[in-house]
């Protein structure tokens, strides 16, 4: 395993104290939890915005057209 030092300000460790002292979770649990959620959402937007030129291409310009055509 990996150690990831970070520097964050005192209102956001206030709240990642809080937030940890409310749900049972360490920190470090907590923090990777959210990086991975923030990566998955990174791959998310990159795949999106790879494929978006091949979408528009069949003519699906927004979510709802892509939710139409697989429904």
């Amino acid at each position: 395993m990996t150690t990831l030092t970070i520097r964050i300000d005192d209102k956001l460790d206030a709240e990642l104290r809080e937030i940890t002292a409310r749900t049972g979770k360490g920190k470090s649990e907590f923090v990777r939890e959210a990086l991975r959620q923030q990566l998955a959402i990174a791959r998310f937007e990159d795949l999106r915005q790879r494929l978006a030129p091949f979408a528009e291409a069949r003519g699906w310009l927004t979510d709802e057209d892509v939710f139409d055509a697989i429904s």
